[in-house]
């Protein structure tokens, strides 16, 4: 008896609406060859939907983060010593992104709430935080507020509120500007939907960054045979130097 009631219950209620994302991108490969100047990544999708979103709840948002591989870190603070700039402490962070955008459709603080940016680590501020840290010097934070400032200004960290448009809260888009400057690997790239400032759908997609061409047998050479790589570098330089001595001897004459 009681099983019935709970299964008429449950026939009787409305069906939870389910969003889901149908992603894509206009690359998922880059190649980095001598005349590479940056590359521009556009991300688009739309929201599959099982049933329409109950009445209630608050519009729907749509967060899009690439990341670029971690590498480790060393943060140093310079303090005036008798008139001498010194480095005068450290903070190691044993695990970075190289590169980290953050693209929405609104502001952050308005469409996450800390609880899921901590559950996911959206934010770049999260992110970093939630690698390994050493605490060499005091006030250690300071240093990752450094981190960030040096990297924004490189242009390797970006926060793009706003640059996600949303459509009739199904389709979305954004396009996501990759630097000349990348480091090779491979480029996570997460989407988010959220409502009520809560993550409710996720979807994980790859960019792969990679040498092509000159750039690839220079980075091989350096990296496998570093000696021939050296003399090869000196024998290139003493060329250069002859070759400049001998145009300006022209140049006199």
């Amino acid at each position: 008896m009681i099983r019935a009631l709970l299964f008429l219950l449950g026939l009787s209620a409305p069906a939870q609406a389910q969003e889901q994302i149908v992603a894509g991108m206009s690359q998922n490969r880059v190649s980095i060859t001598a005349d590479f100047d940056g590359s521009e990544i556009l991300i688009y999708g739309a929201v599959k939907r099982e049933a329409p979103p109950p009445e209630g709840q608050g519009p729907l948002e749509v967060i899009v983060t690439v990341e670029g591989p971690a590498t480790p870190v060393v943060v140093r603070r310079k303090d005036r010593v008798a008139g001498i700039w010194l480095n005068n402490a450290e903070v190691r962070v044993s695990s970075a992104p190289s590169f980290y955008a953050v693209a929405t459709t609104g502001p952050l603080d308005h469409i996450l709430s800390d609880t899921d940016n901590l559950r996911h680590a959206i934010t770049i501020e999260r992110v970093i935080r939630a690698v390994g840290i050493t605490s060499d010097a005091d006030k250690a934070g300071e240093f990752l507020l450094g981190l960030l400032r040096v990297r924004t200004n490189e242009g390797r960290y970006r926060v793009l509120q706003g640059k996600v448009e949303l459509t009739e809260e199904t389709l979305f888009r954004t396009d996501v500007v990759l630097p000349a400057n990348l480091t090779e690997g491979e480029y996570n790239v997460r989407l988010f939907l959220l409502r009520d400032k809560r993550v409710i759908a996720t979807q994980d997609r790859v960019i792969g960054v990679r040498k092509e061409g000159l750039e690839r047998w220079v980075f091989n050479l350096a990296q496998e045979q570093p000696l021939l790589y050296g003399l090869i570098s000196l024998v290139l330089a003493a060329l250069a130097g002859w070759g400049a001595s001998a145009a300006f001897r022209l140049m006199r004459t």
